[in-house]
């Protein structure tokens, strides 16, 4: 299966359709707020749509182990609204104009509406997994959403710093990404009923698959069409980030390169964006990061090997597949 063909995602969630309309009708009833902006916002940025890969991994890990139940429709809900919270902090301090082939929500309604119905999408997605009243759900969910403010925070830290190392930025991806990707496969086998080793290898699928998906981002950021990826290229580098193919750079390009990305990470600039866009794809450095995503996603695949066979992991397959080959 590759990405590039339209397809791809249908075909990943065609197992689960009926489960994924249930998860739609539960965010709109559980958006609802008598406040109207708040509303406003949380519809407009929901409805935006994206790949909700997050909320699939909880039905898909449950369904893949037997579950018949309903309370995984809650879950995958509750774990949107965490990602779409994190979404709407994130344009706000990245300064983000677009997302999803759309104007940001801080564009349209100001940073401070965004930032508080992000509040919002937070605290609502605890009120929904207290009801499920299982402590081990919330357990790993309250970690969860500490661990992505610790990454965000530490993504704050190595803005604008070239010397960012390959394991710092690892560390970033891992808790900023990956850690509600772990969370979510986590939940999926957990609220099935699966045993600790399960739901542990379960993790390992989602936060490897989370992996290879940001860093395909990374390279996208670089490699990809503005139009298909939703949001402007060469924003990580407008931004001062240093992502893996400028890290690569750094510790394998040219004198001149490597004192091209360094100022441009200093200084947020990406007016020699094409420079730097020649320099990374003739270093090798998109070839490395893809490579570095290849190598996570079979990880992923790995991690799932014992599963017995199903649709629901033939689709778990297929994402490890579609998180690599995508070109959005």
């Amino acid at each position: 299966m590759s990405a590039a063909t339209p397809h791809a995602q249908n075909t990943i969630t065609q197992s689960i359709a009926a489960d994924m309309e249930a998860v739609n009708a539960v965010i709109r009833q559980r958006l609802h707020s008598e406040v109207s902006l708040v509303n406003q916002i949380a519809e407009y940025i929901i409805s935006a749509g994206g790949k909700r890969i997050r909320p699939v991994l909880v039905l898909l890990l449950a369904n893949a182990h037997g579950y018949r139940g309903t309370a995984h429709h809650e879950l995958a809900a509750v774990v949107e609204f965490i990602h779409t919270a994190t979404l709407l902090h994130d344009d706000v301090v990245d300064e983000s104009s677009m997302r999803r082939g759309r104007q940001t929500a801080n564009a349209l309604f100001g940073n401070a509406a965004s930032v508080l119905v992000g509040d919002f999408l937070y605290s609502r997605s605890f009120q929904m997994m207290v009801s499920l009243e299982n402590m081990r759900i919330m357990q790993i969910l309250s970690d969860a959403t500490n661990v992505i403010a610790e990454g965000e925070v530490l993504q704050l830290l190595n803005m604008h710093d070239p010397d960012v190392s390959h394991e710092r930025y690892l560390t970033v991806i891992r808790s900023k990404t990956a850690k509600l990707f772990e969370a979510a496969a986590e939940l999926g086998a957990l609220v099935a009923g699966a045993s600790s080793a399960q739901v542990a290898a379960a993790g390992e699928y989602g936060r490897s698959l989370g992996t290879a998906f940001q860093l395909i981002d990374d390279v996208l950021d670089y490699a990809g069409d503005a139009a298909e990826i939703g949001k402007n290229v060469g924003d990580d580098l407008r931004e001062g980030k240093p992502t893996l193919p400028l890290i690569y750079l750094m510790e394998h390009g040219t004198p001149e390169q490597r004192e091209l990305v360094r100022s441009c990470i200093e200084q947020g600039d990406e007016q020699h964006f094409d420079a730097v866009l020649a320099a990374v794809t003739s270093s090798g450095a998109l070839d490395y990061t893809r490579r570095e995503a290849e190598a996570a996603a079979r990880r992923a695949t790995e991690a799932i090997a014992s599963l017995p066979d199903s649709e629901y992991k033939q689709s778990l397959l297929q994402l490890c597949s579609f998180a690599v080959d995508r070109n959005h």
